[in-house]
């Protein structure tokens, strides 16, 4: 064994050798030890005491050189003098974490990053997990509204915990994140192979008839297969995958502002992700309604209606119970939550106005009241004058209906509750809203589309667009113009054909010259497809040019 004493530590080789003649080790004394190359190289440096006043000191073997051990025993030098020589507590923690290191046969930390924790007071021996760091980064969001709240958890629990939750922090890379994108891929093809398998067996089922022993037979086989598939599932889009990463960059992005992490890395910043797409609000016209009809897909998941459209619906619902707030969600674009919590005090028939200061919110089947969904949600919308008048004959709707339920009656200041007063549930709403939309024979719109139709008429109605944004409670106008610019070319292309049919034209004239182009495309296209040698023929005519 030989030894080299270096400013605070000691670097040693040892080797295995033993004495054939005494069993025993060679030690320093192995005639071999002259070749540099024999044994391996190990390192030890004192360590502050512990609290209890117990020596230790920091070792680790196996280095191959001389040179590899120096070089690790100058990283331990270098993060034992980190602290000051009058800071009792940064030389007792530095020494905590040396020791953990060589009792884990850990990696010793990075410098920088061990530096920036020791200024910031946090703790140098994290080994905190991606999965506690979560919970912990969630559990501080304390200005969260309930609605932000479960999608962050979401993705949580769903998503980052299965696929990271059990790395260290510190170790989170982005090679990670990529195998977690790419099961969830997998895991989307696996879903959507499943559910085609399911609505196969479904449509053969509807196909069996009723009667006779052996269909009823084949119908109870089917029926048992198909409770053994696994349920319809919704596939994890390209846009949820880009929500999952932006909780997960938040949650790193914290973690270095505190120090947790080194400065300057996010390792979800620098995933790639296919681009997400934002469905486009398409008007329902004729050709949308026929190919809609023929095949029963609609053109876009966020489709609007035309005014004549929206008109027959509010004649349908005239003399509802809910009419105002049919109206409300209709002209002044009000969200689903939104609209079911308005109280009397927020309502105004003076200044013919509404203040939105709550709204419903939907968790799973529970409904919890909160603010809206943004802080320029708080707001005050104007009411035209049929809307107040709706608002003040709902007033004596529930009059009549607080006079029938009695005692039993729920006050809850509401101005649109349920028949007995209570809350009105937003998911029974959208479901009520379905049944209208069915019975009054128009194409279907989500009920979130009524405000998308109230956005595209007043922005049609050539209302500002501020006024337009502000109404709807949109922090910013781009963000009105992005989501209803292609229904706005809808209407300017109708408007087109409008402007034209404004100027008189006599028919007889119309009818000729549109005859005349229908021949001269005919005589076009007879020249082109012939054949034959001459005048109107190819060939004749690369003899003219050849003239």
């Amino acid at each position: 064994m030989s030894t080299k004493t270096q400013q605070g530590g000691t670097v040693t080789r040892r080797c295995s050798c033993r004495n054939p003649e005494t069993g025993k080790n060679w030690g320093s004394s192995c005639p071999k030890l002259s070749n540099r190359r024999h044994g391996t190289w190990s390192i030890r440096h004192e360590l502050v005491n512990r609290p209890d006043g117990t020596r230790r000191e920091f070792r680790r073997s196996g280095f191959e050189s001389s040179t590899d051990a120096t070089k690790e025993l100058g990283k331990v030098r270098a993060l034992l003098a980190l602290p000051d020589t009058d800071d009792p507590e940064g030389l007792l923690a530095v020494s905590d974490m040396l020791e953990a290191c060589a009792a884990g046969k850990d990696a010793l930390p990075d410098y920088d990053a061990t530096r920036e924790r020791l200024k910031a007071g946090q703790p140098l021996n994290a080994r905190t997990l991606v999965a506690e760091w979560l919970d912990e980064w969630l559990g501080g969001k304390k200005s969260l509204r309930i609605g932000g709240y479960k999608r962050y958890e979401v993705d949580i629990r769903v998503h980052l915990k299965p696929h990271l939750g059990e790395i260290r922090l510190d170790k989170l890379a982005v090679r990670d994140l990529n195998r977690m994108f790419d099961a969830i891929n997998e895991r989307n093809i696996e879903i959507q192979e499943q559910n085609t398998q399911r609505r196969a067996a479904l449509a053969e089922l509807d196909e069996i008839p009723w009667k006779g022993r052996e269909n009823r037979a084949r119908r109870k086989a089917l029926k048992a297969a198909i409770a053994a598939m696994p349920p319809f599932r919704r596939v994890t889009s390209v846009n949820t995958q880009h929500h999952i990463r932006d909780t997960l960059r938040a949650a790193l992005n914290v973690a270095i502002g505190q120090r947790i992490l080194p400065s300057g890395y996010n390792a979800a910043e620098h995933v790639e992700l296919l681009p997400g797409t934002k469905p486009k609000a398409l008007l329902w016209t004729d050709e949308r309604i026929a190919e809609w009809k023929r095949t029963g897909a609609r053109p876009s998941p966020v489709m609007v209606w035309t005014p004549e459209q929206l008109g027959t619906f509010l004649d349908h619902i005239l003399g509802h119970r809910l009419e105002a707030m049919w109206r409300l969600l209709a002209f002044r674009g009000v969200r689903r939550g939104e609209g079911c919590a308005p109280r009397w005090t927020d309502f105004s028939a003076k200044n013919r106005s509404l203040m939105i200061a709550t709204q419903l919110v939907q968790d799973g089947w529970d409904v919890h009241e909160g603010l809206p969904k943004t802080n320029s949600g708080v707001r005050v919308v104007a009411l035209d004058t049929e809307t107040v008048e709706s608002v003040e004959a709902r007033r004596a709707i529930q009059e009549a209906e607080k006079d029938k339920w009695g005692t039993a009656w729920q006050d809850t200041g509401r101005i649109f509750t349920e028949e007995d007063g209570s809350l009105l549930h937003p998911g029974k709403i959208s479901d009520l809203f379905d049944r209208l939309v069915a019975e009054a024979g128009l194409p279907p719109i989500r009920l979130h589309d009524l405000r998308h139709g109230a956005a595209t008429l007043m922005l049609a109605a050539d209302v500002d667009i501020k006024v337009v944004s502000e109404t709807l409670g949109h922090s910013d106008t781009r963000i009105t113009r992005d989501i209803y610019q292609s229904v706005l070319d809808d209407l300017a292309r109708e408007a087109a054909e409008a402007v034209v049919k404004l100027v008189p034209r006599a028919p007889q004239a119309i009818r000729s010259v549109i005859e005349k182009r229908v021949v001269q495309a005919a005589r076009i296209r007879e020249r082109r497809d012939c054949d034959c040698i001459c005048s109107c023929g190819p060939a004749r005519r690369g003899q003219s040019k050849q003239q």
